[in-house]
């Protein structure tokens, strides 16, 4: 398992950005705005940790370096206050076979909330509510039963 990033709900995205970049001194690496779903993503990191991955020869995907930890700053374009933590999104995770890992956690009683129908994607929470994000490391896994026609269990 890698782990990837947190994600922050913002209501201001110039706010939190000179907050993180301008008062912490985290560095912008991508930036994705998405029109249709109305939402803006922005992954951040610190210079000493883009350093030693540059230092360490590591590659990256998509555009950000692999194992580098981030913080994913989530814009909702029409959302501007978060209440009850709604503001804290997720971790995630990288793994290796989605399918194996959902059925070992369910196979210990964690309800996979948002199961890997994609062969993809999958969403769970630790006993405190914290919501974890697990992506299938490179392409998606073929569909595959009983993952395929699972429903969403609560909310992830």
């Amino acid at each position: 398992m890698e782990y990837l990033h947190t994600m922050i709900r913002v209501g201001d995205l110039d706010k939190a950005l000179a907050f993180f970049c301008d008062g912490l001194g985290l560095v912008e690496l991508r930036r994705t705005e998405n029109e249709a779903g109305r939402f803006t993503l922005v992954f951040l990191a610190t210079q000493a940790d883009i350093a030693r991955h540059q230092a360490l020869g590591e590659t990256s995907t998509g555009g950000l370096p692999v194992g580098l930890p981030m913080i994913e700053l989530t814009y909702n374009w029409d959302e501007h206050h978060y209440e009850g933590g709604r503001n804290f999104g997720h971790l995630a995770y990288k793994v290796d076979d989605i399918y194996a890992m959902c059925a070992h956690l369910q196979s210990r009683g964690i309800i996979i909330n948002r199961p890997p129908r994609d062969g993809y994607m999958a969403f769970v929470r630790s006993p405190d509510g914290i919501s974890v994000e697990l992506l299938q490391r490179g392409p998606a896994l073929p569909p595959q039963e009983p993952w395929a026609s699972a429903a969403n269990i609560g909310s992830w």
